[in-house]
C-alpha cells in the first residue's frame, strides 16, 4: 500500500529559473493541442477510427448505469421553466490554482461549481494519481512519467506554479468529497489512454471502495467515468458496472456510433464541434435522449453564452466563478435561455454575432473536417461489425 499522507519525506520544489525556458515551450505545446491544431485532431480521429469494439462485453443490468445528476439544472423564472448548464470546473479552478491539485478542487467548490473535472494516472506501485499529463515535465519541472515513479517519490514533489502544491491522489479527491457539506459535488474522471485499462479501471473501483460515501449519496452517484474508445467498455462493466459513463472526443462521427450503440451513455466534447448545423442535429437527439451533453473547454464568453443559450447540460471551463456570473447574467434573459431556435439562428449564434474572425475560422475547420470525415468514418466501420458486437450488451441482458 502506498504510505500515508503525513510521511516524514523531503518535498521537491524545482528552481523557477532553470526551468522557465521549457516551462513556457511546454505550455505553449499543451495550449496547441488543447485547442485542436490539424496534426492532432487527425491523431486523435485516427486513434477513435480502430474497431469501436475489440472484446466481448460482459453483460450487467443497467450497464452502464445513467449520469441524470449531470443533467442541466433547471431553473423556474415567471413561470416558466429553464435550463441552465452545471458548471464542471476544468482540473479544478485552473485560472486561478495550480491544476488539478488540492487547491483548485476546493478553490472550486468554494465558488459553486458543481462538478470537477480531472485526470487518471497510474504510479508505479499502483496508485491512482491526478494530474493530466502521463509526464511530470511541465506541471513538476521532472522528465519523469507518472508510472515510472512511485508514490513515495511522487509524494515530494510540488508544482512548478505556486503556491507549490503536491500532487493528489483519487483518494484525497474522494475523501474531500465525502466530506459533510461537500455532498452536492460530484466528479468527472478523465481516464487517459496510456494507462493499462484492465489495471486502472481495477485500481479505480479498488481506491473508491476504500472510501466511505456520504449518508446521503452513493459513490455512483456522484463519480462520472470519461471513456475515450470502446475498449474501456469490457473493463469498465467488469470492475464498475453500476457507474456512469461520458464518451470524451473531438469526433461528432464516433459520438453518433457511441450515441446509437452504448445504452445511457453521456458526452463530453470538444466545444466546437457541437456549434452549427451538425451539432445542433447532436444535441437534439442526445439530449432528447435525456443523455447528458457537456463541452470542453469553454474560457470565452461568448462561447460561455452560447452553451447557456443551447443549454448545454454541463460546461468544462478553467474559470468556474467566471461561468457562474455569466450564467447568472443569463437568468434574467428568459426569452433565450433554453429557448428553441430557429436553424439559421444556429449559424448566427456562432459566426456572425461578435464572433471573431480567428474563432470564426477555428469552428469553420472544424466543422468542415467534420463534415468531410463522416462518410469515412461510416465506410471505415462498416466491415468490422463493430455495431453489432456493441449492440449485444442490450440483446444479451
Amino acid at each position: 500500500m502506498a504510505p500515508g499522507r503525513d510521511a516524514a519525506v523531503a518535498t521537491e520544489v524545482p528552481p523557477a529559473a532553470e526551468t522557465q525556458p521549457r516551462q513556457s515551450f511546454l505550455r505553449v505545446r499543451t495550449q496547441l493541442c488543447e485547442n485542436l491544431t490539424l496534426p492532432g485532431l487527425h491523431k486523435m480521429l485516427t486513434e477513435e477510427q480502430r474497431p469501436l469494439l475489440q472484446t466481448p462485453v460482459k453483460a450487467h443490468d443497467n450497464f452502464p448505469a445513467s449520469a441524470n445528476f449531470a443533467l442541466a439544472l433547471r431553473k423556474e423564472d415567471n413561470a416558466r421553466q429553464h435550463q441552465i448548464p452545471q458548471t464542471i470546473a476544468h482540473r479544478g479552478y485552473k485560472a486561478k490554482f495550480p491544476e488539478n491539485t488540492m487547491g483548485a478542487f476546493k478553490g472550486a467548490v468554494e465558488v459553486g461549481a458543481h462538478a470537477i473535472e480531472t485526470d487518471v494516472h497510474l504510479t508505479k506501485d499502483g496508485v491512482v494519481v491526478l494530474n493530466h499529463d502521463a509526464s511530470l515535465e511541465r506541471c513538476f519541472g521532472k522528465k519523469k512519467k507518472v508510472i515510472d515513479c512511485d508514490w513515495e517519490y511522487l509524494s515530494t514533489l510540488r508544482t512548478l506554479a505556486e503556491p507549490h502544491e503536491p500532487l493528489p491522489r483519487l483518494s484525497d479527491l474522494l475523501e474531500y468529497m465525502a466530506e459533510p457539506g461537500n455532498e452536492h459535488v460530484w466528479v468527472l474522471l478523465d481516464i487517459k489512454k496510456d494507462n493499462d485499462l484492465d489495471d486502472v479501471m481495477r485500481l479505480i473501483a479498488e481506491t473508491i471502495a476504500s472510501v466511505p460515501p456520504s449518508p446521503s449519496r452513493p459513490w455512483n452517484q456522484r463519480v462520472v467515468l470519461g471513456i475515450w474508445a470502446a475498449n474501456y467498455l469490457p473493463f469498465v462493466s467488469t470492475y464498475l458496472p453500476d457507474f456512469p459513463l461520458t464518451y470524451i472526443s473531438f469526433s461528432l462521427p464516433c459520438a453518433w456510433y457511441f450515441l446509437a450503440h452504448v445504452p445511457r451513455i453521456s458526452f463530453n466534447l470538444y466545444a466546437p464541434i457541437l456549434v452549427g448545423p451538425l451539432g445542433a442535429a447532436f444535441r437534439r437527439k442526445a439530449q432528447g435522449d435525456s443523455r447528458p451533453v457537456f463541452a470542453w473547454t469553454v474560457n470565452k464568453e461568448r462561447m460561455m453564452r452560447w452553451s447557456i443559450e443551447k443549454a448545454l447540460d454541463g460546461v468544462v471551463t478553467d474559470d468556474p466563478k467566471k461561468f457562474l456570473e455569466e450564467c447568472e447574467r443569463w437568468k434574467g434573459r428568459t426569452d433565450q435561455v433554453g429557448a428553441a431556435r430557429k436553424r439559421m439562428d444556429e449559424v448566427e449564434g456562432w459566426a456572425w454575432k461578435g464572433w471573431g474572425p480567428a474563432e470564426v475560422l477555428d469552428l469553420l475547420r472544424v466543422q468542415l473536417f467534420a463534415l468531410v470525415l463522416t462518410p469515412v468514418v461510416v465506410w471505415w466501420l462498416r466491415p468490422w461489425g463493430a455495431v453489432r458486437e456493441v449492440g449485444k450488451m442490450q440483446r444479451d441482458v
